[in-house]
């Protein structure tokens, strides 16, 4: 996501965000005339909970790599909508520790189902 007008948007309040800790998600629908790709993403992995960047990167590759595999949930939930929809999602990291893949892939799944269900 590189618009600084829907990142403002998406975190002014009124949409929707529940956690599977460690994550959280944050995601609002878009009318398809806003933007150009079905589905936006944003990672978050604050500089309070790991200061190296190191392992900053290692979290959000583990969350971009989690989503690239699942996220077909999400894009069939939104082409099965009567009325064409697009999204915009922020993935923000709660836990002070790193995880492992397998179970930051299970947390990103689930999120995303849940907001599946939510879109039918």
């Amino acid at each position: 996501m590189n618009s600084k007008k829907l990142i403002e948007r998406l975190f002014a309040g009124g949409n929707k965000s529940f956690p599977a800790f460690p994550l959280r998600v944050v995601y609002m629908p878009l009318a398809p005339e806003e933007s150009t790709a079905d589905a936006s993403i944003l990672i978050s992995v604050p500089k309070k909970r790991f200061k190296h960047a190191v392992k900053r990167n290692l979290v959000k590759r583990q969350i971009r790599e989690a989503y690239r595999h699942n996220k077909y949930i999400l894009l069939d939930a939104l082409k099965a909508k009567d009325t064409p929809t697009k999204m915009v999602l922020a993935f923000i990291w709660l836990d002070n520790k790193i995880f492992s893949t397998e179970q930051v892939a299970y947390k990103v799944k689930k999120l995303l189902i849940h907001i599946a269900e939510e879109i039918q």
